[in-house]
């Protein structure tokens, strides 16, 4: 595999624990009756709005035992924290500081709508796309159906920013992209890692 930053910096990560996650769903913005959804979803669950850390993987977060009902548990969740590198596989996305909490927004407007920035760690980083899709694919394992995803490129981060951001948020060319074996294999292997990189018990 080609190298494109054989000596990133590393970085110091934050206490957490780490459950299994929940069954997958969809989460995808533009997605038919997404926002219906949304609305027609049942109102009698007293349902606490997940918050950056929890996306990130700091903190407790609710997620759904059930597909068809509502039925939420809490449970300390490590969502994209410990996701491994793709070119450096024995260290997490925090320890190179391509994700973390603050670049995990909300829309005020629509909670269960947000953006999941990521920063590669040189702007001709070829691993950006993997990084983006095993963000995706993650999410797309963990948090309730309510939730719609957007992922970005940090804003002047990589030098093909536009295009990797209409990639990652463009249904039909992911589906085409998970369906390789190869591209499928990789992302796995950086997945293998969430839910006990680099925890600790508390």
């Amino acid at each position: 595999m080609e190298s494109f930053n054989p000596n990133p910096t590393i970085f110091v990560t934050s206490k957490h624990r780490a459950t299994h996650f929940a069954k997958p769903h969809s989460l995808w913005l533009d997605e038919e009756g997404s926002d219906n959804d949304l609305e027609t979803e049942d109102e009698s669950n007293d349902i606490e709005e997940i918050d950056q850390d929890e996306i990130f993987g700091t903190r407790s977060v609710l997620h759904a035992t059930t597909v068809q009902t509502y039925s939420f548990k809490l449970a300390t969740k490590d969502l994209i924290r410990s996701i491994s590198d793709p070119e450096h596989r024995n260290m997490s996305l925090e320890q190179l500081a391509v994700v973390s909490a603050p670049q995990i927004t909300f829309d005020r407007k629509v909670p269960e709508r947000l953006t999941v920035e990521f920063t590669p760690t040189v702007p001709h980083c070829g691993m950006s796309t993997f990084i983006g899709l095993s963000i995706r694919v993650r999410l797309l394992r963990s948090l309730p159906q309510r939730y719609k995803v957007d992922i970005r490129v940090k804003p002047g981060s990589h030098q093909s920013e536009q295009a990797l951001n209409k990639q990652l948020n463009d249904k039909e060319r992911v589906a085409a992209a998970l369906e390789n074996p190869a591209l499928l294999e990789v992302l796995e292997q950086c997945l293998s890692t969430t839910g006990h990189g680099n925890s600790e018990e508390t």
